[in-house]
């Protein structure tokens, strides 16, 4: 895999492209991760990796600007998994149901037949979700059994 794309951020909020040593905008970013172009973004002056918060931008342009992806429950629920003891697991529980989505989605784009196919991913999608809801599961269950051995009931 070649090296990602650096970006530059000054303190003046422009975002400058080494590659094409040029200044872009937020958009342009957008349209590279769209086009799945490895990118780095950092600061000019400290040199630190801000593609994360970068990215979370553009999350939020798109939030406010278009119709939503992220209702206002689904974003309470996010927020509630931060500092819990399920924050992990969540993320990378997200992070796979991402990326079978992003699988099916390719494999929906070149079957012929979308009405089979459609049928096909429902039953892959139910059975893919049960594993991962199983893992969750078993992870919280394997959680919840060491919390109670650690802190055994006095006796009566």
């Amino acid at each position: 895999m070649s090296e990602p794309r650096v970006i530059k951020k000054y303190p003046n909020r422009r975002l400058y492209d080494t590659t094409i040593s040029s200044y872009i905008t937020l958009e342009d970013v957008k349209r590279l991760v769209v086009e799945q172009v490895a990118i780095k973004v950092v600061d000019a002056r400290s040199q630190e990796d801000i593609t994360h918060s970068t990215l979370l931008q553009i999350i939020i342009d798109q939030e406010e600007n278009g119709p939503p992806l992220f209702t206002t429950p689904i974003l309470q629920q996010m927020i509630r998994f931060y500092g819990g003891s399920m924050h992990a697991l969540f993320g990378k529980m997200f992070e796979q149901g991402m990326q079978l989505f992003e699988q099916q989605q390719a494999v929906f784009n070149e079957e012929k037949d979308p009405l089979n196919m459609m049928s096909q991913l429902t039953q892959q999608n139910m059975t893919q979700w049960q594993q991962l809801q199983n893992q969750w599961m078993n992870a919280f269950v394997a959680k919840q059994t060491a919390e109670r051995e650690e802190d055994p009931q006095p006796a009566s």
